[in-house]
């Protein structure tokens, strides 16, 4: 088995940082790219923390499957966070954990107690995670599963806070801009609760315009080019509700890009609270949500299905919580 310093020496970073990256030290101040690269390069190597080794309760073995790529979850920090809360609560459990690569090679893993799937997964996935094991949890989605547990956040609350905050601001001309996901091998497109909930809003207290609702994928360079393709309309809304951070960024460019001003001729609001929002200038007003909490359920969520059972399923929502700053504005 591998030692910190050899992790160290192949990760190209201070032994000190690996102990306390590998600890989950929320003091810690490096970037989530050096976090991910520690991660791999342990399970690389085969490395097994002190307490996980010591822990006398160390009788189950986790699979955390992402549903999202690598490269994703580089760029989108939410899923990172999710994933390292799992991780960490599994330690506190004493349990050991294996990350399954791919669903496709789901049968290549062997000895595994329960899953946690981390994003969206349709029947045919959730099927080939059956064949490894009976206990399942999911993590992110909640609406097509009656038979396992499951822990999202509020997707509702989040929106309506977001679009009573811009209403209160005197806003009535409010556009979206959203993501498209897939399930079942990309033939069923998933229905997001954040757009449907604002189109229910727009038409229950405002006015709904099909043409201001854009989406793509929730990508910075698509949050790109939904907001130049919105500002390129001759009737232009004077806020935007955006699905995710790292879109509500790739706004922000389009926008100062046209020589407008957020939040002067635009206010945002962004969905996620990433580290960056606050950063932003100006600084995002946004949703923010809790992944940590939502990873960490759902360990404990899944150990409770391992050693007690369960004949019925289990949906947790965790709450969020609007955080005004400076890209909203008031208008007369």
């Amino acid at each position: 088995m591998a030692t910190i310093k050899e992790i160290a020496d192949k990760a190209g970073v201070s032994i000190t940082t690996v102990s306390r990256v590998l600890n989950y030290d929320d003091t810690l101040n490096v970037s989530e790219t050096t976090k991910q690269k520690v991660f791999e390069t342990a399970e690389e190597l085969n490395y097994t923390t002190l307490r996980v080794r010591k822990s006398k309760n160390h009788k189950y073995t986790i699979g955390i499957l992402n549903w999202y790529t690598q490269e994703q979850e580089l760029n989108d920090p939410y899923y990172l966070a999710i994933r390292l809360a799992a991780e960490k609560k599994c330690q506190e459990k004493g349990c050991a954990y294996k990350t399954i690569d791919s669903i496709q090679h789901i049968r290549e893993y062997k000895d595994i107690d329960g899953i946690i799937g981390i994003g969206k997964f349709g029947e045919n996935e959730i099927n080939k995670l059956e064949a490894l094991s009976k206990n399942i949890v999911i993590v992110d989605y909640i609406d097509a599963y009656n038979k396992y547990d499951c822990v999202t956040t509020d997707y509702e609350h989040g929106t309506v806070a977001a679009l009573e905050h811009l209403r209160e601001l005197g806003h009535t001309h409010i556009a979206y801009i959203g993501g498209q996901e897939r399930i079942n091998n990309g033939e069923k497109v998933i229905e997001d609760a954040r757009e449907k909930t604002y189109i229910q809003y727009m038409f229950i207290n405002l006015e709904y315009h099909p043409e201001w609702v854009s989406k793509g994928s929730f990508t910075l360079q698509d949050g790109y080019t939904l907001m130049k393709e919105l500002l390129s309309k001759d009737d232009r809304p004077t806020a935007c509700f955006v699905a995710s951070d790292s879109m509500a960024i790739g706004a922000y460019r389009a926008i100062n890009e046209k020589g407008l001003s957020i939040p002067n001729d635009m206010s945002i609001v962004g969905f996620n609270d990433i580290q960056t929002a606050q950063f932003l200038s100006p600084a995002l007003t946004t949703v923010k949500i809790y992944p940590e909490a939502m990873g960490e359920t759902g360990i404990q969520m899944l150990v409770d299905q391992i050693e007690k059972g369960s004949s019925i399923s289990k949906k947790i929502i965790v709450s969020n919580k609007l955080v005004i700053r400076e890209s909203t504005k008031r208008i007369k």
